[in-house]
């Protein structure tokens, strides 16, 4: 690029991490010519760069959509040893794997040029209106720009209102949200960042020691793995080839100390030193706790320290002031149901239970989980285009965790795969503005969410439903009478029968089907005992492997069919199971059942 260059482009997207990559994507595969700035050379941010490689929520098949769904399928073609190796997800990978399928997928768009290693310096505006942003040595200007920062800086920039921090129950009535500020809402402003690091099983070889930082101070991380154990520890966030993803909440290595310095840009690089260093240190404790077959991973980042992520994981930073905030109430589940409340102008979809991370503190929040397939999971909700939108500034769209939303409500919809679909959402709204020529706000939804809905690449679901994954034949027929009809929406989240049950689970038996059905399902099989220990706890003894027979596994799925196969089945039925076994979790992951 040379100096002090100009460019003019359709979309502009201001930040390479999940959300801002993805919206890039999207725009370019509509046919916009598109700019995607970066300030790293790895894309996807808490997905890669950030080492959050074993991602929470939305995780459910019928979840699976948009090109969340594809990075899944990707990560399963790519990714050596599989993706059920941790008990905090079902999808736990190398980072250097995701961040590869998000560099191709940019790659293939000739309309879509990347540009690395910039921030953005100065917002260009005309009046109430966002035209352009200024790097280090060139000027771009764009109909459309979309702030896909970690930490909003394209809102402080241009000016544009935007929220920090707590607000009080008085706000808007959140039921989670504290009466008045206090200690916590002085020292945590928002939620602590992490600073992830990868280590490593070196076996039987001694692990190169992990050096204290100059303030190290072991009293920080004492009881941090007391209710859990070593092993478990270490397998929360189990990687393959004996990776370890160090992100650990409790007397771990968040980090939460100072944050607003990250407002600052001078003052943001002290954190990020303390920062790091606290994650150095968790890592020494952990070393010298377990010992030296413990050490940093070789070759995670491409970095100087290549087993600490290039960035901390942000779980929280500016936040818009746009036509529509979010709050909590707009995620709990309806009280006579398993949903939260449709948004009309639905775009994205997320499940996320809710949870925030203030060090040493437990922060009770009110409660959006459910049982499901086995195990609990967080109840559905959406996000509605308008909180994507600022309140009165023009040229801009949000597409990251600086969606306007609340501090207690950005818990749930801080999450990686929401904010890919705040991505595509956002890249695809970019898009028509640039081909109605019309501003976000004037954008009709109706046109958004069917552009989505029928994505010639990577169609994206708007209105989550437990039992109809996207590749059933009618799920596209629901999604838009739901969206004509948003008072059809079930409050259980079940697309229901004529009849007014749930569609006929059949089970196929173990010799009705043939070698060709069998292989065609490509996973393990396991047979043995099935047995109901109580409301969705499944238990499974395995018989056709006699080293694994004195073993009980949970059984768990993702699968809506399957989870209503369980619901049904006969105690101390034996059963075929294709599926994975997981040793982190005890589990084993259900893709099909037949009867024996």
């Amino acid at each position: 690029m040379s100096l002090d260059k100009i460019y003019k482009t359709d979309v502009l997207v201001v930040g390479g991490g999940a959300g801002g990559t993805t919206a890039a994507i999207q725009a370019a595969r509509r046919g916009c010519e598109t700019i995607l700035v970066s300030e790293f050379s790895w894309l996807g941010g808490m997905l890669t760069s950030a080492g959050v490689c074993a991602p929470d929520g939305n995780e459910l098949n019928s979840f699976q959509t948009g090109m969340w769904g594809d990075f899944i399928r990707e990560l399963q073609k790519r990714q050596s040893g599989g993706l059920n190796n941790s008990w905090v997800s079902f999808f736990s990978y190398q980072p250097q794997v995701g961040a590869e399928i998000f560099a191709d997928w940019v790659k293939k768009l000739p309309n879509l040029q990347w540009i690395t290693y910039r921030t953005p310096l100065e917002v260009l505006r005309q009046g109430d209106r966002v035209v352009g942003v200024n790097f280090a040595d060139c000027t771009i200007y764009a109909q459309i720009i979309l702030d896909g920062t970690e930490l909003g800086d394209v809102l402080a920039l241009g000016e544009v209102p935007y929220r920090w921090g707590w607000e009080l129950q008085s706000e808007w009535g959140e039921p989670s949200a504290p009466s008045s500020f206090n200690s916590l809402t002085e020292t945590y402003p928002i939620q602590a960042p992490t600073w992830v690091v990868i280590m490593e099983d070196f076996g039987e070889v001694l692990a190169p020691e992990i050096p204290p930082a100059p303030n190290y101070d072991p009293a920080l991380f004492v009881g941090a793995w007391e209710n859990y154990g070593k092993e478990k520890f270490l397998n929360y966030g189990r990687l393959p080839q004996n990776w370890f993803m160090i992100n650990w909440p409790v007397c771990g290595n968040d980090y939460g100390q100072g944050t607003s310095r990250l407002l600052e840009s001078k003052a943001r690089n002290e954190f990020y030193q303390e920062c790091f260093w606290h994650s150095q240190n968790f890592a020494r404790y952990i070393q010298t706790s377990f010992g030296r077959r413990y050490g940093l991973a070789q070759g995670a980042f491409p970095s100087v320290s290549p087993a600490f992520a290039l960035h901390p994981y942000f779980r929280e930073g500016r936040r818009l002031q746009g036509v529509t905030t979010i709050c909590e109430q707009d995620l709990l589940p309806l009280s006579n149901g398993s949903v939260a409340p449709l948004m009309k102008d639905t775009v994205a979809i997320g499940n996320y239970a809710n949870d925030h991370h203030y060090p040493g503190i437990k922060f009770l929040l009110q409660p959006k989980s459910l049982l499901w397939g086995g195990r609990w999971t967080g109840t559905p909700f959406t996000i509605p285009y308008s909180s994507l939108i600022p309140k009165s500034i023009d040229g801009l769209l949000v597409c990251e965790k600086n969606i306007s939303v609340s501090h207690i409500a950005n818990g749930a919809t801080r999450l990686q795969p929401v904010v890919m679909g705040i991505g595509q959402a956002a890249g695809m709204a970019a898009a028509l503005c640039c081909e109605l020529n019309c501003q976000p706000r004037d954008l009709p939804v109706k046109t958004l969410q069917m552009a989505l809905l029928t994505d010639k690449h990577s169609p994206t679901a708007v209105i989550p439903l437990f039992n109809l994954p996207i590749n059933h034949p009618d799920w596209l027929k629901w999604q838009i009478d739901i969206l004509n009809h948003p008072e059809t929406y079930p409050p259980s989240g079940n697309i229901l029968t004529s009849g007014g049950g749930y569609p006929l689970v059949e089970f196929p038996s173990f010799s009705g089907l043939s070698i060709d059905e069998h292989n065609q399902l490509n996973h393990d099989c396991w047979i043995g005992i099935f047995n109901r220990i109580g409301k969705q706890d499944y238990e499974f003894t395995i018989t056709n492997c006699p080293e694994l027979s004195f073993l009980t596994w949970k059984i768990v799925t993702l699968e809506s069919s399957v989870n209503q196969q369980l619901q049904v089945l006969n105690r101390n039925c034996k059963i075929c199971i294709r599926g994975c076994l997981n040793s982190s979790g005890s589990w084993i992951l259900a893709k099909h059942i037949e009867i024996i």
